[in-house]
């Protein structure tokens, strides 16, 4: 924080009631004049407030119900709530797809409850991604105090004592995809009398379901609706998203079924400032120099979020800052607290982090005390993204570009919920994506948003789905139908695996216990952190992130206290921790190898090649490095002992001919530098179009691939049986890569930096790399693509193949 004048900052003390803020563009204004020489905002975006659009009550909306939302200031509904309400009381599914803070909950409660109270047997059962958003959901409705609504949310949180109750009274249950799938559809026998009643399934925050959790979902929502078929119901599928691409097709695939989509929103919105913000570049004395080639790097977007948390706060402006990843979340809390009580002791305390992993009463607490303006700023994940009502929110800080447009919006959208004037901040990381963006605002402002991606047919996700079905009843040839291509392909391998048996009535489940699948693809089961001195749970991290995360010595960040891994017990799921404030951060390296299995589709280019094919990647996590928290010196390098993983995927990839990279003016030396440059870019670009952030994906590059035999970039879905990623950048490869040229070309580096060729994410420390030579690859490359295209790729210019890695096609001749 700069300059902060502790006369200017508000009372330190809670009960001071909320203060007189600055309008936004003078708030914008303030954080600029604070820092001195280059402005660090590229852009300025004028979003327009809009008047709303009110409609009459449908005319079957219960006295009751209307004199309910009535006393909760609802006095009519926005003309599409009313009309997506109307749609699902037909009997129609629906999908409402509209602004952040547009009401679409009250676009499912009007059916849902009206139907409620018309029949006292029917039930509605609501799906939210987080506990978070269904605690909110349950607020609202209990809220109403209905005559025999009796909701109740039901998920990992809920005490045993109270579940019994819930399934045998609760008539509005909140829950989430994973307790369906480990909870309610297991024990779907418990739970007949709920479903044989079901009129309405709620599906929250829909197109937060993409990739291999999309999936999955999909598949647990068509157990679902087996199992309700099998007791006599049909219910009604009420979906409700941020703005999308292809809302009804998303939600179509979602849920197996055809689904009209409500898309213009007529809720009226405040104005709100959007600002791009890009942190200035460190003098080259005080830049981090662990690699000799670095000349400048810029400031840390996590020490550049927490000033400007830490200046809204001080201006008594009520800020939620998101923050990528969760140790992010916590740095930002706690620079942001230290800084403020620098300037106002005290003032550090109405600022905290929120994030997964917090213990249930950790998290309910954070939500109460933001609601009352108890705290004034949080730093938090995505976990506070989505429809959780936090009335009242002046502005939004969000550190690092969230990895799609519907996120970026629906983040900005928490701020001037209540209708008033509000500000939100990009502020970019050093990072290829976030450089682009904030020196191309019309990436951002004016274009449609992604549609979400999700692959049913994914064959890791339907097998491993169809065997919890079975577990569940036996499957028929009517429920191939329901789960779609490929089904009958998926049994047949398990019954070659032995996990089911076909009888004449079926293929029945072989095994006494359950098939364990985890539908967030998070690579086995979370690991609890254990404080070792005296055994308190601190939080948990998930299987997949446990080997970076909390490796042996790890530095672990808990609520800003600084924690150091003693050990790791993968078997057991247990890392323990002592406390320890170290003035290093922890650094994990890996290595990885690639080979291809086969390929689906490619263009044959002449020179270059592109191709998308299934691969086997092979990850093993073997040291980490220490480096100094005050200057990014490395002090050391550790190594490891960690098992390898393995991962069967889908990857898109090009190859360049010797002799045309050579023609290009690019030595033979400098090949594994240029393509290492150009792989980091592309993965860095690839969230521009698909629903994806470079977290998802994983790349190789080398001079001369054994399968290929020719220079090689690939790029790869960081999940069993891919994501779909792969075949969106493979669809719009020429697109994708000029993007990825041009933010080389653009970055105001001389040899490359974290705003274009650099990983943070990269295990041989970002060596080799040559920009420039990045730069010659990528203009070889797309001379000879055919045209860029946002639709799905055409093999009419290459073609397909299902064959081994022994006839994939080879580089053609220079």
């Amino acid at each position: 924080m700069q300059d902060v004048n502790p006369a200017a900052t508000v009372s330190a003390g809670p009960g001071s009631g909320r203060p007189q803020t600055a309008a936004p563009g003078e708030l914008l204004r303030r954080l600029r004049a604070r820092h001195h020489g280059t402005d660090p905002v590229t852009h300025v975006e004028r979003v327009p407030a809009r008047p709303g659009e009110p409609a009459p009550w449908p005319e079957w909306t219960p006295e009751q119900l209307r004199a309910a939302l009535a006393g909760r200031g609802v006095v009519a509904p926005w003309r599409h709530q009313a009309e997506a309400a109307e749609l699902a009381y037909a009997g129609q599914h629906v999908v409402v797809a509209t602004g952040t803070a547009s009401g679409k909950s009250l676009a499912y409660q009007l059916p849902a409850l009206a139907t409620l109270l018309a029949d006292p047997r029917a039930t509605v059962l609501y799906l939210a991604p987080t506990k978070a958003l269904a605690a909110d959901q349950l607020r609202a409705v209990a809220g109403l105090d209905l005559d025999g609504v009796r909701p109740a949310t039901y998920d990992g949180d809920t005490p045993r004592a109270e579940r019994e109750w819930i399934r045998r009274h609760a008539r509005f249950v909140l829950t989430n995809p994973d307790m369906l799938h480990h909870g309610i559809l297991p024990g779907h026998a418990q739970w007949s009398g709920f479903l044989r009643r079901l009129a309405y399934v709620v599906i929250d925050e829909c197109h937060t379901y993409r990739g291999v959790f999309g999936s999955h979902v999909a598949h647990v929502l068509r157990r679902l609706r087996r199992q309700c078929a099998r007791y006599g119901r049909t219910p009604v599928f009420v979906l409700a998203s941020a703005t999308s691409g292809d809302p009804a097709t998303a939600a179509g695939r979602l849920t197996g079924l055809p689904v009209v989509a409500v898309t213009e929103d007529t809720s009226p919105r405040g104005g709100v400032t959007f600002a791009l913000w890009e942190p200035p570049l460190l003098p080259a004395s005080a830049a981090p120099a662990p690699d000799a080639d670095l000349l400048q790097v810029r400031r840390s977007a996590l020490r550049e979020t927490a000033d400007l948390l830490a200046d809204t706060v001080a201006e008594g402006v009520r800020t939620l800052a998101f923050v990528r990843s969760r140790r992010g979340a916590e740095v930002v809390a706690a620079n942001a607290r230290r800084a403020l009580d620098e300037a106002v002791p005290g003032l550090g305390n109405r600022v905290a982090a929120y994030r997964a992993g917090y213990l249930r009463e950790e998290r309910r607490e954070l939500e109460r005390a933001l609601l009352h303006g108890e705290l004034l700023g949080l730093a938090s994940t995505n976990a506070l993204e989505l429809g959780v009502d936090l009335v009242g929110l002046d502005a939004v800080l969000i550190c690092g570009w969230p990895g799609t447009r519907a996120s970026l919006w629906q983040q900005a959208g928490r701020a001037g919920r209540s209708g008033d004037e509000a500000l939100a901040v990009l502020v970019a990381r050093d990072d290829p994506l976030d450089t682009y963006l904030v020196h191309h605002p019309e990436a951002l402002f004016g274009r449609p948003v992604e549609a979400t991606v999700l692959d049913p047919a994914n064959p890791y996700v339907l097998a491993p789905q169809l065997a919890c079905a079975a577990s569940e009843a036996p499957l028929t040839p009517t429920d191939l139908e329901l789960f779609g291509d490929g089904a009958k392909e998926a049994v047949d391998s398990l019954v070659a695996a032995g996990a089911l048996r076909q009888r004449p009535t079926g293929w029945y489940w072989r095994h006494r216990e359950r098939p364990e699948v985890d539908l967030r693809g998070s690579d086995g089961a979370p690991v609890c952190v254990v404080e070792a001195s005296t055994g308190r749970l601190l939080g948990t991290v998930d299987g997949g992130s446990s080997h970076v995360l909390v490796h042996p010595g790890a530095v672990y960040l808990h609520q800003g206290v600084s924690y150091v891994v003693d050990s790791l017990d993968l078997a057991d799921g247990c890392a323990l921790v002592h406390a320890e404030e170290p003035d290093w951060s922890t650094h994990a390296r890996d290595v990885t190898s690639l080979s291809v299995v086969s390929v689906r589709s490619y263009v044959d280019a002449g020179p270059v090649g592109l191709f998308l094919g299934e691969v086997d990647v092979t990850n093993q996590v073997v040291s980490y490095q220490r480096r100094r928290i005050a200057s990014g010196e490395v002090i050391d390098t550790r190594p490891l002992d960690l098992p390898a993983r393995e991962l069967r995927t889908v990857a898109v990839w090009f190859t360049v001919s010797p002799g045309s990279l050579a023609a290009a003016g690019v030595e033979a030396a400098d090949i594994p530098g240029a393509l290492h440059a150009a792989e980091h870019a592309a993965i860095g670009l690839l969230p521009l179009m698909a629903t994806c952030d470079r977290w998802d994906i994983g790349g190789l590059s080398t001079a001369a691939h054994p399968d290929t035999e020719a220079p090689t970039v690939f790029v790869y879905d960081g999940h069993p049986g891919g994501a779909g990623f792969a075949e969106r950048a493979y669809g719009t490869a020429a697109a994708w890569l000029r993007a990825t040229k041009d933010a080389i070309a653009e970055c105001g580096c001389e040899a490359g930096c974290p705003s274009c060729v650099q990983s943070p994410k990269c295990g041989n420390g970002n060596n080799p790399l040559s920009k420039a030579d990045a730069v010659r690859v990528l203009d070889v490359v797309l001379a000879h693509l055919p045209a860029p295209t946002d639709g799905p790729a055409d093999d009419s210019t290459g073609g397909s193949a299902d064959n081994p890695t022994a006839s994939v096609p080879r580089q053609a001749a220079p």
